[in-house]
């Protein structure tokens, strides 16, 4: 009886042994193929092309052909087993040797299939137009058609458009964010447009609004400082002094106009080396020369740091600035009239 005792539990434990060793290489064969799963090591992104038609087996020798899974009996039978034999999907995919076999199971029965991608740019300061054309340009979109979208887009999704008045050339110009981006070859315009004001929602925060409204600004009217700063800055670190500059003026009693040549620029809707007399005079509700306070508008997009500029001017007394006209993109900046003065004339001789 002690015996039969003892070699029952030796076949049970056996058993257990079994067991335990067949399940841990079944669960071997689960985990995905590439090194470092646990070290970030070395994964592989594979473009595999599933035929239509095709069958479990197929798919499965396809997958272990490619090295994307350990095992494809294990496939077919694990694909029973979570019900999608008879649900996965052709097309071309994009999976990767970091992908567990039941993560690729599920975007074959998903039909997340690979989608030829088009990454492009936006600099800061482009205007909605120079937006369209670098659009047309990469064949996401034509530029009248984007113009035409952008100003019949409607969202629930950004409070800060209920704030633009009805007088800008551009309704959404300046809250289109400056930045790099990746798409779809076939993403739309509407989903271009919501990409980029995402990112730009992501950049102004609750903070960033409270900030504004310290300096008296609506965030429109922050947006648009911040688009003035962006134009006239080529030098990132005279944007808080640009800024302030142009707060100041607001600030005085008898309110200095800001004078800004990229508000004449915006409106004349081109960009000139040197404006004239009668470019400063041009009838534009854009143009500060001749009208006080901010355009009605930002006057492009501006990037993040023309963005913080704008509510976080630098502590000082300037009312004036000029362009040094040596080639660094740099400023003069002045109290006085006298003092900025004999920064133009000196300007003046750098250019000729």
């Amino acid at each position: 009886m002690k015996k039969t005792i003892i070699l029952a539990a030796l076949l049970i434990s056996l058993c257990v042994v079994l067991t335990l060793s067949a399940y841990r290489s079944v669960t071997s064969l689960l985990v995905p193929t590439g090194s470092g799963a646990h070290d970030g090591g070395n994964y592989l992104e594979r473009e595999i092309e599933i035929p239509m038609n095709s069958s479990t087996a197929h798919i499965a020798a396809v997958l272990e052909e490619e090295g994307v899974i350990r095992n494809a009996v294990l496939f077919r039978i694990y694909a029973r087993y979570l019900g999608y034999d008879q649900e996965l999907q052709a097309g071309r995919y994009t999976l990767s040797t970091a992908m567990s076999m039941e993560e690729i199971l599920e975007e074959l029965r998903r039909g997340i299939v690979y989608k030829e991608t088009v990454r492009f740019t936006i600099p800061e300061g482009f205007t909605l137009e120079q937006i369209g054309d670098r659009l047309e340009a990469t064949g996401l979109v034509e530029a009248e058609y984007f113009l035409d979208a952008s100003a019949k887009y409607e969202s629930n999704e950004f409070d800060f458009l209920e704030e633009i008045p009805p007088d800008v050339y551009y309704r959404l110009e300046g809250y289109l964010f400056p930045d790099t981006y990746e798409v779809h070859a076939d993403v739309t315009a509407d989903e271009l447009i919501t990409l980029m004001l995402r990112r730009f929602k992501a950049e102004i925060d609750d903070e960033y609004g409270s900030r504004a409204n310290a300096l008296g600004f609506t965030l429109h009217q922050a947006v648009t400082m911040a688009s003035l700063v962006e134009k006239e800055g080529q030098v990132a670190a005279e944007m808080p002094l640009i800024s302030a500059v142009f707060h100041n003026r607001l600030q005085k009693d008898s309110m200095i106009l800001l004078q800004s040549c990229a508000t004449v620029q915006y409106a004349l809707g081109e960009t000139k080396p040197y404006l004239t007399n009668a470019d400063l005079e041009v009838d534009s509700i854009y143009n500060t020369y001749i009208h006080p306070y901010l355009p009605p508008g930002p006057i492009g997009a501006p990037g993040k740091k023309a963005l913080q500029a704008a509510v976080d001017p630098a502590p000082v007394e300037y009312l004036y600035f000029v362009s040094k006209e040596d080639g660094s993109g740099a400023h003069h900046f002045s109290s006085t009239l006298q003092e900025h003065n004999r920064f133009k004339a000196q300007a003046q001789r750098n250019r000729n």
